[in-house]
Parts: structure tokens; C-alpha cells; sequence
């Protein structure tokens, strides 16, 4: 009986080969999660304080203000925009909302009203730019950055705004069982988010405009109408953000929010998100975001400078865009 020399070279490579694409795969999905673990054990071993209960509650509060605001920006950047306004209207709303939440002058809804309209104004500004005046997302949202910090300067005269309502800072320092106010609005967006993105119409055209915007308008999509909803919604988020870091510092501040757009842009990008669009989930932000306060959190533990913190941040960030960028290749 003869033996065919070509059907031993066709099956033996397939065992090795189908494991190659099976761990491939494992590592594309889940490698920011085994990233973020990593890192957790080796700060464990390097510091003693950092798995006690505080400090890890303390990581993830710190972290939930720009973590509520990367989600928004998640969707802004799947559908191959950017955000870079999102510190600046931070900002903006700090100072109104604190003006508005003095003892004895109005009800709490009245500053928080406030603060989810500027930021629901500024991103349908941003949205409305990019969508019908087609100006890129860069330059639009530049452009807002500008306005919204000159704004919160100038209705503040420069200083920053105190003597805040006991109900107003319970968005900041309060708890709910227990836990801290801002953590329990991280975890109650991010399901929303992640909800809003997977399982609905509007997440299935967020990604539809993302992976090609002309299927989309040749599929019926209203191309423009989704992209102002989504710089709105981002716009909400960060608002939401906004307000509650405000009432943990206990004073609306002109200068709040300083680099929070890169941060949020950061954790996007890390959990996943694609510069080039249509990819990126919630949970993969939310990873993103965990891996920024685990490494901020542990550096301080250790004594290491800021300045080698913001290093390190950075060389952070262009690995996951060198990953994200060499992905997009093999695809």
C-alpha cells in the first residue's frame, strides 16, 4: 500500500496550529483582563497596603470619574471620532452646578439639571459640528475644549466656588450600603453602557458607522442623527462625572478636569477600543480604566515620582495603539 507524502505534511501541522488560533484568540478577548491581574499580584507582592480593603475601594473611586467618562468616549471613538473637550466640560459643569447648589437657595434638582444640560448641549454641539458641518472630530472638539475652559473661567471669574448643600455632596462622598456614591454610579453606567451598546439598535449603529459609514447610509442609517446622540450622550457621562467630582472635592473649580480627555481616551484604548473605529466594548473600557488606577494607586504606594508615572502611562498607551494597529493589519 503506498503512502501519499503530501497527506502526512497537510495533518500533522493542524494539532499545533489549531492551538496557535485558540490562544490567539484567548489573548485578543481577554489579554487586558489577564494584563490587569498581573498587575494586581505584582503589586501585591510589592506593597503590603495595597489589597487592604481601603485602598482598593480608594482605586476604584478614584478611577470611577474618568471611568464614567471613558464609556462615553468608547462610543465617540468606535464610530472613528475623538473626544478631547471632555476635561473642559468637566470643568464648565463644576462651576455652574456649585453655583447653583448653595444652603437654602434651590432644590438639589435644580444643579444637577443644570449640569446634565451643559453637558448634553456641549456634546450635540460636538456631534452636530462633526455630523452636518463634516469638520473632523479632532478639530470640532478642540474646539470646544477651548470654549467650555474660557467659559468656566470666565462665569467663575477665575476662582473657585464653595459652601456647598449637604445634599449636593452626597454625589461625592456619600454611600449606598455601604459603598461609596461614585463607585455605585461606575458600576450602574457601565450596565447601562455596556446594555446600550450590545443589545440595542442604537450600539448596532454605533458599530455599523464605525466599520463603514457608507454601508451604513446605503443600510437607511441615519448616519448623522446616531453620531449627535452619541457626542450627547458622551457629553451626558462626562456631566455626570463632573458633578460628582465636584461635590468630592466640595467646590465647583474652573480648573478641574485638567487631562481627564486623555485619560479617558487612555483607558478606551487600552481596554481595546479601536483608533481606526468600529471596535470596542464597555468592559474592555472598564479594564482599561482599573489598569490606569491600579498603576497610579501602586506607583504611590511604591514612592516612584509623578513624572515616571506619566512615563509610564505613556509608553502604556502606544502599546496598546502599536497592538490595536498590528491587530488591524493581521485582519
Amino acid at each position: 500500500m503506498s503512502i501519499n507524502p503530501n497527506e502526512s505534511v497537510a495533518v500533522s501541522p493542524s494539532i499545533p496550529h489549531h492551538r496557535k488560533i485558540t490562544f490567539s484568540h484567548l489573548m485578543n478577548k481577554y489579554g487586558m483582563l489577564f494584563v490587569l491581574i498581573a498587575m494586581v499580584i505584582l503589586m501585591s507582592f510589592l506593597s503590603d497596603a495595597f489589597l487592604a480593603t481601603q485602598n482598593l475601594i480608594n482605586i476604584v473611586r478614584q478611577i470611577s470619574f474618568v471611568g464614567i467618562i471613558a464609556m462615553g468616549v468608547t462610543m465617540v471613538i468606535i464610530t472613528t471620532g475623538i473626544d478631547l473637550s471632555s476635561g473642559s466640560v468637566v470643568a464648565l459643569v463644576s462651576v455652574v452646578a456649585a453655583s447653583l447648589a448653595h444652603p437654602g437657595e434651590y432644590p438639589l434638582i435644580i444643579p444637577i439639571a443644570a449640569g446634565l444640560c451643559i453637558g448634553i448641549c456641549t456634546g450635540f454641539i460636538n456631534g452636530f459640528i462633526t455630523a452636518k458641518g463634516k469638520i473632523p472630530a479632532f478639530i470640532a472638539t478642540l474646539g470646544m475644549m477651548t470654549a467650555a475652559r474660557g467659559l468656566a473661567l470666565l462665569y467663575s471669574g477665575g476662582r473657585p466656588i464653595g459652601n456647598l448643600n449637604e445634599s449636593f455632596l452626597v454625589l461625592g462622598k456619600g454611600t449606598i450600603l455601604g459603598i461609596p456614591f461614585p463607585i455605585v454610579m461606575f458600576i450602574l453606567i457601565g450596565i447601562i453602557s455596556h446594555l446600550l451598546l450590545s443589545k440595542t439598535k442604537f450600539g448596532k449603529y454605533t458599530y455599523a458607522i464605525g466599520g463603514n459609514e457608507q454601508a451604513a447610509k446605503i443600510a437607511g442609517i441615519n448616519v448623522d442623527r446616531y453620531r449627535i446622540m452619541i457626542y450627547a450622550y458622551a457629553g451626558l457621562l462626562t456631566a455626570i462625572a463632573g458633578m460628582m467630582l465636584t461635590a468630592r472635592i466640595s467646590s465647583g473649580q474652573p480648573s478641574l478636569g485638567l487631562m481627564y480627555e486623555l485619560d479617558a481616551i487612555a483607558a478606551a484604548v487600552i481596554g481595546g477600543t479601536s483608533l481606526n473605529g468600529g471596535i470596542g466594548t464597555i468592559p474592555g473600557t472598564i479594564i482599561g480604566a482599573l489598569i490606569i488606577g491600579v498603576l497610579n494607586n501602586g506607583l504611590d504606594l511604591l514612592g516612584v515620582s509623578s513624572y515616571w508615572q506619566q512615563i509610564l502611562k505613556g509608553a502604556i498607551i502606544a502599546a496598546a495603539v502599536l497592538l490595536d494597529s498590528r491587530k488591524n493589519k493581521r485582519a
